[in-house]
Formats: structure tokens, C-alpha cells, sequence
């Protein structure tokens, strides 16, 4: 899968969706990295802790959910905010070139990085040149 067809994949994001949460969601920012192995999707989610992610990959669709707690200071009351809060949500079409079952996902100061290895079938090799 290359970064064209991942950026192609990104236009068919679903964006109509349903969701249990009755709050407001936004779409993480992605950056997409393509390296001879794996691609690398690094996605940003201020604010979320490791136990507030869910990952799902099925039938091709890689599905990153971020719930945030919306705990305020105790005693204080909002008034005025110059940014929104929500949970974040987020899905890709993955083509057959990855390999699903080995999919990983590590998550450090707001930032999911998860490692879509390649099938090896796509993977570059080395072919050796045999001297008779």
C-alpha cells in the first residue's frame, strides 16, 4: 500500500456515524509514514489516557476511538473556553498489503503510534547474484 493509496483511503473516511457518547467528536490529525516494512500512523489525541483508546481492525476497516475525561477543577465553574473538548474518532480503509493480525499500537504524550506491517509478499528484498 503506498502513501497515495493511503491518502486515497482517507477520503473514503466515514463520517457519518452513530455514536453512544452524547458528546462532541473530533477527527485526530494524522501523519502517515510509509517505511520499507511498515507504515507508521502517528495520530494525535491530547488529552486521552492509554485506557481511554479502543483500536479495532475489521474487514479491512482500522477504526482509532479516544474518550477523554471531562472532569473540570472541583468547585470552579467554566466561563469562557477557546477550544473544544470531545472525543476523538477516526477510520481507515486498509488494503490487503498490511497485515492485519500484526497490527501494534503504542501510545506516549498524546500521540497513538500505531505499526501496520506489510504483508511479506510486498515487503523489498535483496536478491542475491549467484557467480558460476
Amino acid at each position: 500500500m503506498t502513501t497515495e493509496a493511503i491518502e486515497k483511503a482517507e477520503k473514503k473516511e466515514i463520517t457519518e456515524t452513530e455514536h453512544t457518547r452524547n458528546v462532541q467528536h473530533y477527527r485526530p490529525n494524522v501523519d502517515i509514514v510509509e517505511q520499507a516494512e511498515e507504515l507508521i500512523v502517528l495520530a494525535d489525541m491530547p488529552g486521552v489516557s492509554r485506557d481511554g483508546i479502543d483500536i479495532d481492525f475489521e474487514n479491512g476497516m482500522l477504526t482509532i476511538q479516544g474518550r477523554l475525561d471531562r472532569a473540570g477543577p472541583d468547585g470552579m465553574t467554566l466561563v469562557s473556553s477557546e477550544y473544544g473538548v470531545g472525543d476523538f474518532y477516526r477510520t481507515f480503509q486498509v488494503g490487503e498489503k498490511i497485515d492485519g493480525a500484526k497490527i501494534t499500537a503504542e501510545f506516549t504524550d498524546g500521540v497513538l503510534r500505531l505499526h501496520l506491517p506489510k504483508v511479506d509478499q510486498v515487503k523489498p528484498r535483496k536478491i542475491a547474484v549467484q557467480a558460476n
